[in-house]
């Protein structure tokens, strides 16, 4: 079973200035997924697609086997993600003259994920035999209980309402967030389709301390915090002897 890991980071950023390269306890935000997928053990290779030589040369720095130039109009705002990792792929495999079985996508503005969240979602892939699997967290709002929209007369609605009404949040089906984490395909799949909803995509669930996707200045701040804790409590571990 041949693995490619793909890592897709584009130059601009509305939320963040220039935060895939942007420090992030003391690493580039970049660096910390490359560094998870070399420590997983899975990949025979890592590539990082983008549209900034400054950012393929910081890949290179940190272990990233290949540094694949992307065009502008898969690097724009408005070009989705799939199209970009499907140009990754085929790139690589050309370069490589190697022919991949299963991809996995690590987006760099996730970078609390455990290297065991990477070898889980493989193994969930590889063990069902489904098309891909997404990874996201337990939904803080429901759209059946707290979650609600304006209609056309600007009058609050839930989104999801359902036939029998509940009166707590536990009563309602289970919704997840996206995480925009690690995204697992057979490749075959991957490059047959534009979207990552399949009629057999499974989902990987991950907790929220390990789900925060960073989208602005608050996320970053927050992502800080908790990776100077995470550092603190192993540190702790270490004194104690515990680790």
């Amino acid at each position: 079973m041949k693995r490619l890991c793909t890592i897709c980071v584009r130059a601009g950023s509305k939320g963040v200035a220039n935060k895939n390269i942007r420090l992030l306890s003391g690493k580039p935000l970049l660096a910390h997924s490359i560094l998870q997928a070399k420590r997983s053990g899975l990949f025979q290779s890592i590539a990082v697609s983008s549209d900034s030589d400054d950012i393929l040369n910081i890949a290179n720095q940190w272990g990233a086997n290949y540094l694949i130039k992307r065009p502008l109009y898969l690097a724009d705002d408005s070009a989705p993600k799939v199209p970009a990792i499907q140009h990754c792929v085929r790139e690589v495999e050309g370069l490589s003259q190697q022919s991949f079985d299963v991809i996995v996508d690590l987006d760099a503005t996730s970078p609390l994920r455990f290297v065991s969240d990477i070898i889980s979602a493989v193994e969930l892939l590889e063990t069902t035999q489904v098309s891909n699997v997404i990874t996201g967290t337990p939904s803080r709002r429901s759209p059946y209980f707290n979650l609600v929209e304006l209609n056309e007369q600007g009058v609050v609605q839930l989104s999801k309402p359902l036939n029998t009404p509940i009166f707590c949040r536990q009563e309602a089906p289970h919704c997840y967030d996206l995480n925009a984490s690690i995204y697992v395909w057979k490749k075959e799949a991957l490059l047959e389709n534009q979207t990552i909803y399949n009629k057999d995509t499974l989902l990987y669930v991950m907790p929220p301390e390990r789900s925060v996707d960073i989208d602005s200045e608050l996320d970053f701040e927050f992502v800080e915090l908790l990776m100077r804790k995470r550092v603190e409590n192993v540190d702790s571990n270490v004194l104690s002897g515990l680790i």
